[in-house]
C-alpha cells in the first residue's frame, strides 16, 4: 500500500516541522544566553565589589 501526500499535506507537515525546530532553537538559544549572561553579571558584580572598596591614591 502506497501513501501519497497532497501538496497541502506536505506544506502543513513542513510548517509544523519548521515551527517545532524554530521553537527548540529559540529555547536552546535562550538558555545558552541566560547561562552566558549569568556568568557575565556575576563577573561584573565581583568587579563592582572590588571597585567599591576605598582606594588610596
Amino acid at each position: 500500500m502506497q501513501t501519497s501526500f497532497s501538496l497541502i499535506q506536505t506544506v502543513a507537515i513542513s510548517g509544523v516541522f519548521s515551527a517545532v525546530s524554530c521553537w527548540y532553537g529559540f529555547m536552546f538559544g535562550r538558555e545558552s544566553a541566560r547561562k552566558e549572561l549569568g556568568g557575565l553579571i556575576e563577573e561584573l558584580r565581583r568587579g563592582d565589589q572590588e571597585s567599591s572598596s576605598p582606594r588610596h591614591s
